[in-house]
């Protein structure tokens, strides 16, 4: 059996990672122009082709992955493929988006005899070069069973199939809740730590090998209280946009979420006050938190 033809938008911070490693597995891979140049060079330079637009990968791609920063991009990647997709085509959306536009697109597509699937990721750009990520998937039964093969190329850790298309971005928002709701509790821990004159480095001392500890407190403290800029690279504005879809999947589903709006309001609030660049980080909130505050670290 010949291998799927793979298309693939969006070969950034993740993307790279997760098209090498299919097109390490064997799948003819196209990739679109991108304004990180190298990535796409390197792709090439393994056997990949580029094409020059959108409809361009669509004609040559069976399955097409997307990794971009929300549903308005990728609403309109969709828009511009569709008239090109052939019948059965399967997209593959990989962004953190809006459940309730995946289940619209999946609508769309459905209509013209093609197939959408989300697959959210978990990790980081390192995880996604060594083929160790994780994701959970929102995609038909046959559809799953199709493309389980692909996702597994770069989802070392683990393909979670949680139900129709949509599933896997709800699921993908609570993931992101539980993480960026860790990032604003730390940040404001911190903040009254140093207020009372308890140091950074003092209270790591107590919170880190305790049962309090964890992964995303490591990384987070990576910045807080080592200064690596870049220990975490996943931006405030991305969080931010994640606690807006959370808050419309809980005005949709009719719950009451006051933690959720605590948390989106303090990325709101770094995001507003000059955390929106490409690279201002999560772990970052913590000097915002501190700022507004106004608490100089001892």
């Amino acid at each position: 059996m010949s291998k799927e033809r793979v298309g693939f938008v969006g070969v950034g911070l993740m993307g790279h990672g997760m098209a090498s490693n299919i097109l390490a597995a064997g799948h003819p891979l196209t990739v679109i122009a991108h304004h990180s140049r190298a990535a796409v060079e390197d792709l090439v330079g393994r056997g990949a082709s580029e094409v020059g637009d959108l409809k361009a990968v669509a004609r040559t791609s069976s399955v097409i992955h997307i990794c971009a920063p929300g549903s308005p991009q990728v609403e309109a990647i969709v828009a511009d493929m569709l008239p090109a997709m052939t019948k059965g085509t399967v997209v593959v959306d990989c962004s953190t988006s809006d459940p309730g536009s995946t289940v619209k697109l999946a609508e769309q597509l459905a209509a013209q005899g093609c197939h959408m699937v989300d697959a959210p990721l978990g990790g980081t750009p390192v995880q996604a070069e060594a083929g160790q990520l994780a994701t959970m998937v929102g995609a038909a039964d046959d559809i799953f069973g199709r493309v389980k093969p692909i996702l597994e190329t770069w989802a070392g850790a683990g393909v979670v199939h949680l139900g129709a298309p949509g599933k896997g971005h709800q699921m993908k928002l609570l993931n992101n809740f539980l993480a960026m709701g860790y990032a604003a509790m730390y940040s404001e821990a911190l903040a009254l730590s140093e207020k009372v004159g308890i140091s950074t480095a003092q209270f790591d001392s107590v919170i880190r090998g305790s049962r309090m500890d964890c992964g995303f407190y490591q990384t987070f403290m990576g910045y807080a209280l080592d200064g690596n800029r870049e220990a975490h690279k996943f931006t405030l504005t991305n969080a931010f946009k994640d606690m807006r879809y959370l808050a419309s999947m809980a005005d949709g589903a009719g719950l009451a979420n006051p933690i959720g709006g605590a948390v989106k309001n303090s990325f709101a609030m770094a995001v507003n006050t000059g955390g929106d660049g490409s690279e201002d980080y999560v772990p970052h909130l913590v000097d915002y938190v501190a700022k507004a505050n106004a608490v100089t670290k001892a």
